[in-house]
C-alpha cells in the first residue's frame, strides 16, 4: 500500500482530543479502500526541520487544528515546508494564505461576492459603533482574521458594548439572518470535482453552525440554484492546484449567495455524508500518487 503523512494537532493541545481521531479514522478507512495507508504525526513536530515529511509521496495537512492559536508557528512551518518542497497538498504556501481571512477581500476584489466586511487591526468600540452605521444593520458579527470554529467569534447587537474582544486584526461583517432560517451551505470538491453537500443550521437561539455548538447537518441530494456556480467563481478566482476545498456560502438579504469561507486547510469533510464514504476523496488522492 501506499503511504501518505497526515498532519494531526499538537499533542500538548488538548482542545480537540476528543474530535480529531474520529476524524482520522473517517479519513483512513476512505484512503484504506483505495490501497493508501495514512500515518499521522503532529504537524508541530515539523516547524523548522521538514526532513521528516520529505519522504512521503504526499503530505495532507488535513488535521492541524488549533494553528490559528499559534499562528506565527505555523506561517513558520509553512515556509519551512515550501523551501523543502515537501510534497504537500493542498500546498504549504496555500493554507499559509487561506489560514488568514484577509484572502477573503482578495477574492472580493476579483469579482467574488462575500459579506460586507470592515477589515481593522484592532477592533475597538468605535469600529463597532461605526460598522453598525455603514451597514445599517440592527446586528453584527466581529471575528478574528485568524480563527477557526468560530474562535472568538462575537455577536452583537446595536448598543450592545463591546467585551472580550479579539486581539489583532479583525473583520466586522453585518450578521446574516439566512444564517437562523436556510442555515450555511457547503460545496465539497475533490480533485477539482463536486463531491457533495451539506446544510449546516444552528440550533435554536445559537449563531454558531459548528457541531461543537450543536450545529445540526443534512446532506443535500444536490447544490440548491444558484451555490454551485458561486462555488465554481471562486475556485477559478483562487487559481491554485488543490487537492480538496469545501466552499461554505449563506444567502444574503436580497437572496443573492454569499462566500463564507473557502476552506482550504483542514476542513472537515463530512465524510458521513459523503458517496461511499468519501471514497471521492480517496480517488482524488491515488490519482495524486499515480501522477506523482
Amino acid at each position: 500500500m501506499s503511504r501518505v503523512a497526515v498532519l494531526t494537532p499538537d499533542p500538548a493541545d488538548a482542545s480537540y482530543a476528543g474530535q480529531w481521531p474520529g476524524v482520522l479514522e473517517r479519513l483512513s478507512e476512505a484512503l484504506a479502500g483505495v490501497g493508501v495507508t495514512a500515518e499521522p504525526t503532529p504537524w508541530t513536530e515539523h516547524v523548522e526541520d521538514a526532513s521528516g515529511l520529505t519522504g512521503y509521496p504526499l503530505v495532507l495537512p488535513l488535521i492541524v487544528w488549533g494553528y490559528h492559536r499559534d499562528h506565527e508557528r505555523w506561517m513558520r512551518a509553512c515556509a519551512t515546508w515550501a523551501a523543502a518542497a515537501v510534497p504537500m497538498l493542498n500546498p504549504a504556501g496555500v493554507i499559509a494564505w487561506n489560514s488568514d481571512k484577509a484572502y477573503l477581500g482578495r477574492l472580493a476584489d476579483r469579482g467574488v461576492a462575500i459579506p460586507e466586511t470592515v477589515w481593522v487591526e484592532g477592533v475597538t468600540q468605535a469600529d463597532v459603533d461605526a460598522a453598525f452605521d455603514r451597514f445599517g444593520s440592527e446586528v453584527i458579527i466581529v471575528k478574528p482574521r485568524v480563527s477557526g470554529g468560530a474562535w472568538k467569534t462575537l455577536r452583537l447587537s446595536r448598543g450592545e458594548r463591546l467585551a472580550d474582544a479579539p486581539e489583532g486584526p479583525a473583520m466586522i461583517q453585518p450578521y446574516l439572518p439566512s444564517i437562523e432560517t436556510e442555515g450555511e451551505t457547503s460545496l465539497l470538491f475533490f480533485g477539482g470535482e463536486l463531491s457533495h453537500v451539506v446544510n449546516k443550521r444552528p440550533v435554536a437561539g445559537e449563531f454558531r453552525i459548528q457541531v461543537q455548538f450543536g450545529g445540526q447537518y443534512v446532506a443535500l441530494a444536490e447544490p440548491p440554484a444558484g451555490a454551485l456556480a458561486l462555488a465554481k467563481q471562486t475556485l477559478a478566482a483562487i487559481d491554485e492546484d488543490l487537492l480538496y476545498a469545501r466552499i461554505d456560502m449563506a444567502r444574503g438579504p436580497d437572496g443573492g449567495w454569499l462566500l463564507m469561507e473557502a476552506e482550504l486547510i483542514e476542513p472537515d469533510f463530512y465524510l458521513g455524508s459523503a458517496p461511499e464514504g468519501g471514497r471521492r476523496f480517496a480517488e482524488a488522492v491515488r490519482n495524486v500518487l499515480n501522477e506523482a
